[in-house]
C-alpha cells in the first residue's frame, strides 16, 4: 500500500492535519487509511483529512473517547471489530439516485434486455449484478427498466443481485422507502405504477412495490473478499466505486469482472472510470462508460 502521507519523522507524524474538537494528526490519518485500505481497498491521502475529520469526530464524541488517538487504538483492537465496521460505514460515500447516468439504462433497455428477455421466455437463466448498490436506487432502476419491457418477468428465471459493503445502507435498500425528492428522476407513470405513498412518522414517503422487490436479492459483499458466485452474470453494474481504489486494485477488480461475464456480456461503470490493465484487452468500449466483454479473458475469479 502506498499513501501520500509522509511518515519520515515523529514530528511529521504528530502534525495536525485537521482540527476542531479533536486534533487529527498525520499518524491518525495514516492508521485510519491503512485500515480502510486493508478492509475495503479504498485509498485515502492527506487531501481527505477534512472529510475523515467531519465524518468521524461526532462519532468519537458519542463513544465518549478522548480523541482520534484513542479511537485508532479502539478500532485496531480485537475488541473494536464492530467499531471498525462502523468506521467503514462512516467513511464510504453513498451518493446515488434513480436512473443515475441514464444513458446506461437507455442502452440496457434498447440493446441488451430484448435478447436477455427472449432467453428468459425460452427457459433460460438471466442474472444481473449491481455490485455497489448503496441504498437500492440503482438495482431498483434496473428492475424498473426490465419491468417496463416485461411486467411478468418474475415468472421466469430472471434475477438481480444487489450487493454493498455497508450493512446499514443495505437495510435501507431492502426497505425500499424513499423521500419524494429521490423520485424526481422517476417518470410519473412509473411512479404511479410501481410506488405507493406511505406515512412514516408523519413524513410522506414512497414505497417500492413488492413486485419490484421480488426481482432483487440484497446481500452484503466486500469487493476485496472472495466472491461466492457459482455462475456468470449477463450484466454487471459497478459505477463510481472503483474510482476510490488505487490503480493496482482497480485493475484487479476489472479482471475479476471479466471472469464473471460470458461472451457478449456487458459492464457499466462510473462516469470518471475507465477499464484498465490486462482486462482492457478483453472489453470493447461500445458507448459512454459502457463495455462489452469479448470472451477472450482466461484469468480466474479470485
Amino acid at each position: 500500500m502506498t499513501l501520500a502521507i509522509n511518515t519520515s519523522s515523529r514530528q511529521s507524524d504528530d502534525e495536525v492535519l485537521a482540527s476542531g474538537e479533536y486534533p487529527l494528526t498525520r499518524r491518525d490519518l495514516n492508521e485510519i487509511a491503512a485500515m480502510i485500505y486493508s478492509d475495503a481497498g479504498i485509498s485515502l491521502n492527506e487531501s481527505k483529512a477534512s472529510l475523515v475529520y467531519s465524518r468521524l469526530s461526532k462519532h468519537i464524541r458519542n463513544l465518549g473517547l478522548s480523541g482520534f488517538r484513542a479511537y485508532c487504538s479502539l478500532v485496531a483492537s480485537p475488541e473494536g471489530a464492530q467499531e471498525r465496521r462502523e468506521m467503514l460505514s462512516h467513511l464510504t460515500t453513498n451518493f446515488t439516485r434513480f436512473f443515475r447516468e441514464n444513458h446506461h439504462f437507455d442502452h440496457l433497455k434498447s440493446d441488451v434486455l430484448p435478447g436477455l428477455l427472449n432467453r428468459a421466455k425460452s427457459g433460460g437463466r438471466v442474472r444481473i449484478w449491481s455490485a455497489a448498490c448503496s441504498d437500492g436506487q440503482e438495482p431498483y432502476s434496473i428492475a424498473l427498466t426490465v419491468l417496463s419491457l416485461m411486467p411478468n418477468v418474475a415468472d421466469y428465471d430472471f434475477k438481480i443481485l444487489a450487493t454493498d459493503i455497508d450493512p446499514k445502507i443495505l437495510a435501507l435498500a431492502r426497505a425500499g422507502c424513499y423521500d419524494e425528492t429521490a423520485l424526481e428522476t422517476v417518470s410519473p407513470a412509473m411512479r404511479k405504477q410501481w410506488f405507493r405513498e406511505v406515512d412514516v412518522n408523519g413524513r410522506r414517503k414512497f414505497q417500492v412495490d413488492d413486485r419490484v422487490k421480488k426481482l432483487i436479492t440484497f446481500n452484503e459483499l466486500n469487493l476485496m473478499s472472495q466472491w461466492p458466485f457459482k455462475g456468470n452474470f449477463d450484466v454487471i453494474f459497478c459505477r463510481n466505486v472503483v474510482i476510490y481504489f488505487d490503480e493496482p486494485t482497480q485493475q484487479r477488480i476489472w479482471s475479476r469482472f471479466a471472469g464473471l461475464l460470458p461472451d457478449g456480456g456487458h459492464l457499466y461503470i462510473g462516469h470518471s472510470e475507465r477499464v484498465s490493465g490486462d482486462a482492457k484487452n478483453h472489453f470493447d468500449n461500445i458507448g459512454i462508460t459502457t463495455y462489452r466483454y469479448t470472451g477472450k479473458y482466461t484469468g480466474g475469479r479470485a
